[in-house]
């Protein structure tokens, strides 16, 4: 049923999953089966009736071979076949801009370089910042595409009225506050590639257009009275699992098809540690210009590839980035090769007030570095460390430093 190196495997009774069930009891989207380390992952997709191991109600675990699910009123087997050839040779493995060290970016670069040469829509999934919008515009500069141009639509930073024009453009008068014409993203991108980041947000009164421009390849301005043809690529991204979206109604399930034609799913930096060193090279070279600039130490670098790293590939670049900016990359990240990150603590005090003291330290130090990098600049300060605005400035008051 499964090869050790395939991609994800989903079940459902959607027509376009890998097993295709016509069990009703089983959701349209109910379960993903993807290699592991030490067994097989299974990823239940937001499932009305569950996934089950026995009697045990499975979320996301790793189970050996031979594992039998329980699905609905469908049981199956989990087995592994033989590995299967690579399509891409490893000494063609070279997407712009994407470090890949370990086995998984591999693959992932593997796919990249596949669905590149193609037109057919992607969708891409990841937590946030493991380099969506990096693969985007690698699909972009694989393609016979690349010299069209790459528009960017953040379509979970406005409202569903902005959203619509931002994508589609408005004519003058189409709302209050239209008092000129305005080009849409579809229309600037034609012959060339459309990125829609964070899919996932996109409000359900404006998926309908969404699904019209791509089944038809023709749009309509906002209080326009014709349409236009547009020729686009579309590439879109999210953080969320949209087939989890379909089973609970809050994603258009023929939108979904249309976007996931071809899908790429990019693993946390915290499960492909072999490419921090990499990516501290790629980012130091990046930020100096200099390839003779040393990066961190051995010392240094285990204990990088050792953290859980919750803002991915961008909280490790703004790692670097801080870093450099205030001297030598060891000290100022409290990474020296010998002793405790933040300080010593005392073994007699308290586990409480002891945890409580050195995360004030380490508050204290990160966001005055922080601060300092930023020109005083919350928002980017913000952005930087992947926190949330209003949360930054309470730990900023409180360490007097706002």
């Amino acid at each position: 049923m499964f090869s050790a190196e395939d991609v994800p495997l989903t079940i459902g009774t959607a027509e376009d999953n890998d097993l295709v069930l016509g069990d009703p009891t089983v959701s349209r989207y109910h379960v993903e089966v993807r290699p592991a380390e030490r067994g097989l992952r299974v990823k239940d997709l937001g499932s009305l009736n569950g996934t089950f191991v026995g009697q045990l109600l499975v979320d996301d675990a790793t189970v050996p071979p031979g594992t039998r699910l329980s699905i609905g009123e469908s049981e199956l087997e989990l087995t592994e076949g033989d590995a299967v050839p690579k399509s891409v040779a490893e000494e063609d493995l070279d997407v712009p801009g994407l470090v890949a060290a370990s086995a998984t970016m591999r693959d992932v670069v593997r796919r990249v370089i596949a669905v590149a040469s193609s037109d057919l829509p992607v969708l891409v999934q990841g937590e946030t910042g493991t380099g969506k919008e990096v693969v985007a515009r690698g699909i972009h500069a694989l393609s016979a595409r690349r010299d069209g141009p790459f528009e960017v639509v953040d379509c979970g930073s406005m409202p569903a009225t902005l959203i619509a024009s931002e994508l589609f453009g408005h004519e003058r008068g189409a709302f209050t506050g239209a008092d000129q014409r305005r080009t849409g993203a579809f229309e600037r991108a034609d012959g060339g590639t459309i990125f829609l980041d964070e899919i996932g947000e996109l409000p359900l009164e404006v998926q309908p257009a969404l699904l019209g421009v791509l089944e038809r390849r023709r749009f309509r301005t906002l209080g326009g009275g014709k349409e236009t043809a547009v020729d686009v690529r579309v590439v879109s991204a999210t953080h969320r699992d949209l087939r989890a979206g379909v089973n609970q109604s809050t994603f258009r399930a023929d939108l979904y098809f249309r976007l996931a034609v071809a899908r790429i799913v990019l693993p946390p930096l915290r499960e492909r540690p072999e490419d921090i060193e990499p990516l501290v090279r790629q980012f130091v070279l990046e930020l100096t210009g200099d390839p003779s600039v040393t990066p961190f130490g051995e010392a240094a670098l285990e204990r990088l590839q050792g953290q859980r790293w919750t803002g991915n590939v961008r909280e490790l670049r703004n790692v670097v980035e801080s870093a450099l900016a205030f001297g030598t990359l060891e000290q100022d990240l409290g990474v020296a090769a010998e002793g405790p990150i933040h300080g010593e603590t005392d073994p007699l005090e308290p586990y409480r007030s002891a945890r409580a003291a050195v995360i004030a330290r380490f508050e204290a130090d990160y966001l005055g570095r922080l601060i300092q990098l930023t020109a005083g600049n919350a928002s980017e300060a913000a952005r930087r460390a992947c926190m949330d605005r209003p949360y930054l400035l309470t730990l900023l008051r409180k360490h007097g430093l706002r």
